[in-house]
């Protein structure tokens, strides 16, 4: 069928603005500029050897130019498809307008995966996760419908291309799973999946029940980022300030009299460390530094120990009121409560088949 012109040139305008749109919501102009700088950033730092600095700032320069170099093509490929149209036109060659259809569906394609990444845009999206499933009230119909929903997910995962593995599993007395974690390796895991967690209902007719009567499980999931556990301790010496003074205790009269005793209070923190065991002021000056660094690791500790309990804390206690997405067996209808998006065949969707209701809650900033 012959495409007609009038739909090429809607479909061009239509390109235009979604072109406009993501431009704008990603603010190309300042990241463009801010590419630069990240670029003289990295080149300095790779000079002075700040290794650390240096690798977090090139992968945040990687993304930043994989997303730039992506706008910069489309626009390209938008400005082709133009010509190819004007020519069609000046040439009234008309048997070329469903190549530069089918050049305009895959630009589409594009920049829809380009919208998508500008959604990542949280702190943790860009990181692996961990996905906990638990099933709820429902017995042994809620830990087979827990299997069920490991089972959508790892479909998905795969139609991804992530990496997955089952870190904890707990099956159930008779069938299904009690609880499994999983862990969850791929670029924006954590951002794609962190709208997920929630309860999921199901609704279908007992496999388990003789008299197949109607039934209603439950299962949590939570998702959570994969943060670096490791604690390493750097201490700007310009966030300390060091005092030294006499000794008090006894230890000869060199002890005594002398500026040997060393005070160092971490500004920041309030952290306050003192040594005077030593003659030697540079000694006891090592000793508080290491003082100082045991009592900043000791506090990173807590700060994690804090971070792990807020994790435990916003687990979904499983009861309706924390419900995200209902699985109705007998209508074949599954159905996102927060979005109000709804697809009616739900083996289309236990397949795997769940961008259509992630897409749309990151839309939404869920």
């Amino acid at each position: 069928m012959q495409i007609e012109i009038n739909t090429i040139t809607s479909y061009i305008k239509d390109l235009n603005k979604k072109y406009k749109n993501i431009r704008r919501y990603f603010n190309y102009k300042n990241n463009k500029a801010n590419l630069i700088i990240m670029k003289n950033n990295l080149k300095k730092i790779y000079l002075s050897k700040q290794s650390k600095n240096f690798k977090e700032i090139k992968k945040e320069y990687k993304i930043l130019k994989e997303i730039i170099n992506n706008i910069e093509n489309i626009k390209k490929k938008i400005k082709y498809v133009k010509e190819l149209f004007q020519l069609s036109i000046d040439t009234k060659d008309n048997s070329i307008l469903n190549d530069i259809n089918i050049y305009i569906k895959n630009i589409n394609i594009k920049i829809n995966n380009l919208k998508i990444k500008t959604m990542f845009c949280k702190k943790y999206d860009k990181y692996n996760c961990y996905i906990d499933f638990q099933s709820g009230s429902g017995g042994i119909e809620a830990q087979d419908w827990t299997s069920i929903l490991l089972k959508m997910y790892l479909r998905w995962i795969e139609k991804k291309r992530f990496k997955s593995k089952i870190i904890n599993k707990l099956n159930g007395e008779k069938a299904g799973i009690k609880s499994v974690t999983l862990h969850v390796i791929g670029k924006y895991a954590f951002g794609w999946l962190r709208t997920e967690s929630g309860v999921h209902r199901l609704v279908r007719k007992s496999p388990f029940n003789t008299g197949n009567k109607r039934h209603t499980s439950f299962s949590s999931i939570f998702v959570y980022p994969e943060t670096k556990n490791k604690i390493n301790i750097e201490i700007n010496q310009n966030d300390l300030r060091i005092d030294v003074y006499k000794s008090s205790g006894s230890g000869g009269q060199h002890v005594n009299k002398t500026e040997s005793a060393v005070r160092i209070t971490h500004i920041s923190t309030g952290i306050v460390v003192q040594c005077q065991n030593n003659r030697s002021q540079h000694k006891n000056k090592n000793t508080a530094m290491k003082q100082i660094k045991k009592k900043l690791y000791n506090l990173e500790i807590k700060k994690n120990n804090i971070k792990k309990q807020k994790i435990e804390n916003k687990k979904s206690d499983i009861r309706w009121s924390n419900q995200i997405r209902s699985y109705i067996f007998d209508n074949s209808r599954v159905k996102d409560l927060r979005t109000g998006i709804e697809i009616r065949n739900v083996q289309y969707v236990l397949n795997g088949n769940l961008d259509k209701f992630i897409k749309a809650s990151l839309n939404m900033k869920l």
